[in-house]
């Protein structure tokens, strides 16, 4: 068993920037004593394979180089099979929304490279879907709806752009809204009404500083459920503003809940968007996993 650090880069975060950036930051890190190896991905979904292989050879401490899509294949690769054993996260955040370390730090970067050298670990939750082919495990946020379908189109059409493409991609989804009916019970209450979207949040931004959920937090074994009830266009453009700074909760069609437990009541395939990346599954549960993790920060 290695005690160094595995670094899985994605070379393509950031646009590409991860790939320059990431030796001068893993440099940094060894002029400091931190033993860290090094892997890249090749393609979607190798984070997955790469973290799962190593925890496999006896590797516990891993560090994503790259966006929150690095992250989450690091943690789809360790879990479920790393509950109840401690594994380490860290994170050198080089891609496109970094959403994630927005909870605890405005500079991400530095912050995180930091905690790597002083050693500083924090316990977080993570939040668990269960579908008809498995698990689906978030750091950050699982979103159907209006959300997802934003997502899809800032990945396909205004990647280039950085995190303006979820701006962007708000305003080209809003001529085609279509509000859904997805039935739920959260903690045991129906919740049937259509909605513009449902998040299920275990951190707080998204689309790199969107502050979907206020309420959420990483460490206290609950998720923040997340509904808009449907919304016109020009109603969805007055409200999309306040999401910057958080004050969309509490407006009359957007309620924030605090959950541990959340089951759909009809099984149907949907997109979800979990931490930056889209995938169509069908969904029956939504639970949290408390303290699973540690990450440096």
């Amino acid at each position: 068993m290695s005690d160094a650090w595995l670094a899985i880069v994605n070379p393509a975060a950031g646009g590409g920037r991860a790939a320059k950036r990431a030796p001068a930051a893993l440099d940094r890190l060894r002029a400091t004593g931190v033993a860290v190896d090094v892997v890249e991905t090749t393609r979607a979904g190798h984070g997955i394979e790469l973290a799962r292989d190593a925890y496999r050879a006896g590797r516990r401490r891993f560090i994503a180089v790259g966006g929150d899509g690095t992250s989450w294949e690091v943690v789809n690769g360790l879990f479920p099979e790393a509950r109840g054993d401690e594994v380490t996260l860290g994170m050198l955040p080089l891609g496109t929304g970094n959403s994630f370390l927005r909870d605890f730090t405005q500079d991400g970067a530095k912050d995180a490279l930091d905690a790597l050298i002083e050693g500083r670990t924090r316990p977080v939750d993570l939040v668990c879907m269960t579908h008809e082919d498995g698990l689906l495990f978030s750091l950050n946020i699982l979103s159907i709806g209006f959300v997802a379908d934003i997502c899809v189109t800032a990945n396909r059409r205004f990647k280039a752009f950085g995190q303006a493409s979820y701006v962007f991609g708000v305003f080209a989804e809003i001529a085609r809204l279509r509000p859904d009916t997805h039935p739920l019970e959260i903690d045991g209450a129906p919740s049937e009404r259509p909605s513009t979207f449902v998040s299920f949040n275990n951190s707080q931004f998204t689309g790199g500083s969107m502050h979907m959920a206020p309420g959420a937090r990483t460490d206290d074994g609950t998720m923040s459920v997340i509904e808009v009830a449907p919304m016109g266009r020009w109603e969805l453009l007055r409200t999309f503003p306040k999401i910057f700074a958080g004050t969309h909760v509490g407006t009359p069609k957007v309620t924030e809940r605090q959950a541990t437990h959340v089951r759909f009541t009809r099984a149907q395939p949907v997109d979800v968007m979990v931490d930056g990346e889209v995938l169509t599954v069908t969904p029956s549960a939504v639970d949290v996993w408390p303290g699973v993790l540690r990450v440096c920060i």
